[in-house]
């Protein structure tokens, strides 16, 4: 069902393609087609809302202001079809979400699981992203939830959930830290270093340690994936840094070791959920926020049994 005119849900397909013939291509429709609701839409407000560049078409001033009115007008018409179904007894929607890779070992799919299970009729997206990606995906409208590290929240976002996790070493259970109850970053720059590349939240909480450590430190490895850092962990080839959350069974198992850092109170990574801030959430979004937060509580008893 589209409540909205066809015009708004060009122009917004058009904003998010950036040319004619891409939304055109993606709305399975002839160009001159998207190009006249356009036209009819420009006119009808009364202001051009793109730039007709040589490489594509680029948002007017008018044309930013607008397109964040379609992004609530669309995402309200999602709540508003969610509510008429539930009416009907349907419970039904879709939901998006956008989170941190670290969660796919253990949280995500727990919350996946739970939410499958007490809504079978919603269908879930996700995608894995960096701090600022997220930030940007749901203050967008791309995403109803993000979950990440120490996001910087601006006024177009709102936490509905939040926890605080220490940060950690992980290495191989041989290591000649391994058996140590905590270790400084000084401690681990002695060793061979796995980072994570510098547009991820972990990177930057460690950031102070590196410029305050003894000596220069020289990571043999920079990643953007966090499993990549585990495995290399792992085969003792170095050691990373990251949260508990994900490792129990790899510790458990003996295959990863985990060492608190000393200096974890300072640096401690900041788990977040946030939504665009002035909208009204959809029934199923409402209901996976509540599943997320179940879980982070279960993360935050393990974090203090752990300690």
């Amino acid at each position: 069902m589209n409540i909205h005119a066809k015009s708004i849900r060009y122009f917004d397909v058009i904003c998010r393609s950036g040319s004619i013939r891409e939304a055109a291509r993606r709305l399975h429709v002839d160009g001159s087609a998207v190009n006249r609701q356009l036209l009819n839409l420009e006119e009808e407000i009364g202001v051009a809302l793109f730039e007709r560049l040589p490489g594509g078409l680029r948002l007017t001033e008018a044309g930013r202001i607008f397109s964040h009115h379609v992004v609530t007008v669309l995402q309200d018409e999602q709540r508003a079809l969610a509510e008429l179904e539930q009416l009907q007894g349907v419970e039904r929607g879709e939901v998006r979400v956008a989170a941190a890779e670290s969660l796919n070992a253990d949280f995500l799919p727990a919350v996946l699981e739970a939410m499958l299970r007490r809504y079978p009729k919603v269908r879930i997206h996700t995608f894995m992203l960096g701090s600022e990606s997220i930030a940007h995906q749901v203050s967008s409208g791309e995403v109803d939830v993000g979950a990440a590290f120490a996001m910087q929240q601006g006024a177009d976002l709102t936490c509905v959930g939040s926890g605080i996790f220490r940060l950690g070493a992980i290495m191989a259970p041989d290591h000649p830290l391994a058996a140590r109850k905590e270790v400084t970053f000084d401690d681990c720059a002695d060793f061979p270093l796995v980072m994570a590349n510098p547009d991820f939240a972990v990177h930057s909480l460690l950031l102070p340690l590196m410029q305050k450590a003894a000596k220069p430190v020289q990571p043999v490895v920079y990643t953007g994936s966090i499993e990549l850092m585990r495995q290399l962990a792992m085969r003792g080839l170095g050691i990373a840094f990251q949260t508990r959350i994900g490792l129990n069974a790899l510790c458990a198992d003996r295959r990863l070791a985990y060492v608190p850092l000393c200096e974890s109170e300072n640096v401690a990574a900041h788990l977040g959920f946030y939504v665009r801030s002035a909208r009204a959430l959809p029934p199923a979004v409402t209901a996976l926020i509540a599943i997320m937060n179940e879980q982070l509580g279960r993360l935050q008893r393990e974090e203090v049994g752990t300690s």
